[in-house]
């Protein structure tokens, strides 16, 4: 009998594809060398956390400008309907201006070779002049404000929007100087809708080859104004002026990425958390309200109820039988009948929530880091110690003051220069070579202004603080 050979139909063992294998190890190969410093944590794409994280971004136009809109209108909407959010901006405004900056005109002597009591004396001339001008309404171009209210609403408007536009025409209205503020609201510099050729925009702003802003597009009428029926044109604004050079356009803004050339709002890194404690905030107030109604439903097999309505009629929010024939209304004390085979059921509302100071709280330490406000400024609550206290008003100090110094270079410097320009041209303050040499009127034009000052928790602490640091 022949012995039992080894089976013929074994299947043999497939070769590998070399381009696979070698595909497979220049993968491997570029993977071990690509997973070195971030990409093992923060630039990590295979790590559970990142997994649904929308991280791609783009420039600051895709970033920026592409969502300011949405940006604007729900910050506006916050501050307008969000205690917290209201606060925020009130906050730096009452602290880094207040009830307005004053201008206190510092001549370089020694720049312009003229003696310390010559300075003193322009000084004294030129702050009147500008004060003359500045308290007076005739500096607004639309006469409803002062040039230190003006601060405020420019301030105001800078932070709801992101930025702030002052147009500065000149016009006469018969008063001593023709130099006037026009402040408009961000959304009216935009893109007009049919672009000028050859013409590089961004949402307003005209660039040059190189990238500087040059013009600004400004639309005539109020882009969101619900009157369809005025003029929609654009006028192209120059930052200066060709003939004169003089400003005919201030732009506040404060910028956080190169090539930035709109700003962002305040509250735009906290519009969520805000929105949300805002929606919290007011389930609970309507929760507690409706667990203070205290209400007694009888169910009565006849037509009227036995004991009769005890809401009082001019407490009633229905309005006609028909609405009242569809809905019971809750009420202190108040008894309701209710009509055949009704019934009613009521979620216990367990309030008031315990926990609803806490978290409020720890949401509003959440926004004012993000904003540099500490939350005691924020809420207002200095409930802590008196170290913890004057901590968080020395750290707000600085958000405020860095506030004031952008609203110093980008407002009421560049006015004020505008201002003395006119006063210089018409006699009414003499500088010599102040129109011929820029160095020369950098001289005459140095200035400080001031404003409110940093409040104090224990003044008598803070005076005996200050009279060691004399002693040493």
């Amino acid at each position: 009998m022949p012995k039992k050979g080894r089976k013929q139909n074994r299947i043999s063992p497939s070769h590998p594809d070399p381009q696979a294998v070698a595909a497979a190890l220049v993968q491997e190969v570029a993977q071990r060398f690509f997973n070195t410093g971030y990409s093992g944590g923060g630039a990590s794409t295979k790590k559970n956390y990142s997994r649904g994280w929308e991280w791609q971004g783009g420039s600051p136009v895709e970033d920026i400008s592409k969502n300011i809109d949405v940006l604007r209108q729900r910050s506006r909407d916050l501050f307008m309907n969000s205690g917290i959010g209201r606060s925020a901006i009130t906050r730096i405004c009452d602290n880094s201006v207040g009830v307005g900056l004053r201008l206190q005109s510092t001549p370089n002597a020694e720049m312009l070779g003229i003696t310390a009591e010559e300075a003193s004396t322009f000084a004294r001339k030129m702050e009147w002049e500008f004060n003359l001008w500045a308290n007076s309404r005739d500096c607004d171009s639309t006469g409803l404000n002062t040039f230190e209210e003006l601060q405020a609403v420019a301030l105001l408007s800078w932070l709801q929007s992101g930025d702030c536009f002052a147009l500065l025409p000149m016009r006469d209205y018969g008063g001593p100087y023709e130099l006037k503020i026009h402040l408009i609201e961000a959304d009216r510099v935009s893109d007009p809708q049919n672009k000028p050729t050859g013409v590089k925009l961004d949402n307003g702003a005209e660039l040059d080859q190189y990238g500087r802003v040059v013009a600004y597009w400004v639309n005539r009428q109020h882009p969101l104004t619900k009157d369809f029926g005025g003029d929609r044109g654009f006028d192209r604004i120059p930052v200066r002026d060709a003939a004169t050079g003089r400003t005919n356009i201030v732009h506040m803004i404060r910028i956080e990425r190169p090539e930035q050339h709109r700003g962002v709002p305040l509250l735009a890194p906290v519009i969520e958390n805000l929105k949300q404690l805002t929606r919290y905030g007011e389930a609970e107030l309507m929760a507690a309200v409706v667990a203070s109604l205290f209400t007694i439903f009888v169910k009565s097999q006849t037509p009227q109820s036995p004991l009769g309505e005890s809401l009082p009629e001019i407490d009633k929010v229905t309005t006609g039988q028909y609405d009242e024939d569809y809905h019971y209304e809750l009420g202190p004390g108040a008894v309701v009948g209710l009509g055949e085979n009704e019934d009613i059921t009521i979620a216990n509302p367990t309030r008031p929530n315990s926990a609803f100071e806490a978290f409020v709280k720890s949401v509003s330490r959440e926004v004012g880091a993000a904003l540099s406000i500490p939350y005691e400024v924020l809420l207002q609550a200095f409930t802590a110690s008196y170290s913890a206290s004057r901590a968080a008003l020395l750290s707000f100090w600085k958000t405020a003051l860095i506030w004031r110094a952008g609203m110093v270079r980008n407002f009421c410097q560049p006015v004020f220069e505008e201002f003395a320009w006119e006063a210089v041209l018409k006699g009414r303050v003499d500088a010599p070579g102040f129109v011929d040499d820029p160095s020369i009127r950098a001289a005459w034009l140095a200035s400080r202004w001031h404003g409110p000052a940093m409040g104090q928790i224990d003044p008598l602490k803070e005076a005996q603080a200050a009279e060691k640091r004399m002693d040493i």
